[in-house]
């Protein structure tokens, strides 16, 4: 394995006089300062091929230098010298243990070199220490494959879990996290399925692993499987009701509501199951149903902006306007990717003649509409599409 960390500065900020000067005398004092103020020049200048020479002069005239033995290792870690580099940063590390840059550079250079013990100890060791984000960020993925290697999933998850926090846009480390979490849910399959094969949570796992590839009369069968060995299963029932929601038959509609209403039996403050019920019953034109649902579920979770617009949608079929529009602007704000919030956005604005408020909702609309076409393609390109659903006739 050979690369360069994505960087912006490693070298030490000062190259000092010495180390060990009171042992030297003047001739090899001023030796000393010679070679260090031409290693300065020519580093600033630049050119680090030059710098080498005269800091492996420095460092032979004062071995205690850690500025010195530092910056030499990192000169010669990116020339790809990595088996000469690590003597000169453990040096440094054992005169100023302190320099987490450097620490880190040597467990990338140790793990080249073929000493993954060594490497794993330097980077573990530097990693909750160093604060330049795009080193961390290098540092956490190479601690992330050396764990996945050796099957310590969980110590990889804890640091992909790190880094996400910590720049959560970055497509190596979402990369790295799915990965991750793929191994960590087949591991738990594999151990789930030797541990209790004809348990509730298996048929529920087999549930997801159907759902997830599309054949979702599968999946229902299977979450059925399950309540049948255990009606109280933590999130069976809501599981199901979701899969049966996306029918367009309306005697599996009314399962779902069935469904869903047996999840609130089971978790009466769950604001996602409040919603889907206010969503079910605005379809079927039970405003007050509706409202009553989507109102608890606002009261439960003010900051959740998917109740937010459904109770906006509720109140604009109600034909209370006036009390949507803070709604579907507090919902916006939470999740300004609800195309479907801002063209209900636009249109309240236009009525109330704020026509560049509404020419403004309308552009966002327009926006994050495209955006969800693309990913729409992205996921049919992946053929992730669920079958037919059709109405369970085992038990009528």
């Amino acid at each position: 394995m050979s690369e360069k960390p994505r960087i912006v500065s490693i070298l030490l900020a000062l190259l000092s006089a010495c180390g060990a000067c009171l042992s030297q005398t003047p001739a090899e004092k001023q030796q000393l300062e010679s070679h260090l103020q031409k290693a300065r020049e020519y580093l600033e200048e630049k050119k680090p091929s030059q710098a080498i020479p005269e800091l492996e002069a420095v460092v032979s005239l004062d071995p205690k230098n850690a500025d010195a033995q530092g910056n030499l290792g990192v000169l010669l870690f990116f020339r790809g010298d990595y088996s000469n580099a690590i003597p000169h940063m453990r040096a440094a590390l054992a005169i100023e243990p302190n320099l987490a840059k450097i620490e880190g550079l040597l467990g990338i250079a140790e793990r080249n070199a073929g000493d993954p013990a060594d490497a794993l100890k330097d980077m573990e060791t530097a990693f909750p220490l160093l604060q330049d984000p795009k080193f961390k960020t290098h540092i956490g993925l190479q601690l992330i494959e050396m764990y996945s290697a050796s099957e310590d999933l969980e110590k990889a998850a804890s640091i992909a879990g790190q880094l996400r926090r910590a720049d959560p846009e970055n497509v190596e480390v979402l990369y790295a996290s799915y990965r991750i979490y793929s191994d960590l849910a087949a591991e738990s399959m594999l151990t789930l399925s030797l541990v209790d094969p004809n348990s509730a949570q298996m048929h529920q796992l087999m549930a997801h692993e159907e759902s997830r590839r599309g054949n979702t009369n599968g999946a229902i069968a299977q979450y059925r499987k399950a309540i049948a060995i255990n009606p109280h299963l933590p999130g069976a029932h809501f599981e199901l009701a979701e899969l049966l929601n996306t029918a367009d038959d309306v005697k599996v509609k009314q399962e779902a509501l069935q469904e869903y209403l047996e999840a609130l039996k089971e978790n009466p403050d769950d604001v996602k199951t409040e919603s889907r019920l206010g969503d079910l019953y605005l379809q079927k034109g039970d405003l007050p149903s509706a409202y009553s649902y989507y109102s608890k579920a606002v009261a439960l979770h003010p900051d959740n902006a998917d109740v937010e617009f459904g109770l906006a949608k509720t109140l604009i079929a109600m034909d209370q306007k006036s009390k949507a529009l803070p709604l579907l602007e507090r919902a916006v704000q939470l999740d300004p990717t609800n195309a479907t919030a801002h063209y209900r956005l636009s249109t309240l604005y236009r009525e109330e003649n704020r026509s560049e408020d509404s020419k403004r909702e309308l552009a966002e609309f327009m926006k994050y509409k495209e955006m969800k076409e693309k990913l729409r393609a992205l996921y049919k390109e992946m053929q992730i599409q669920p079958d037919e659903i059709r109405e369970d006739k085992t038990d009528k």
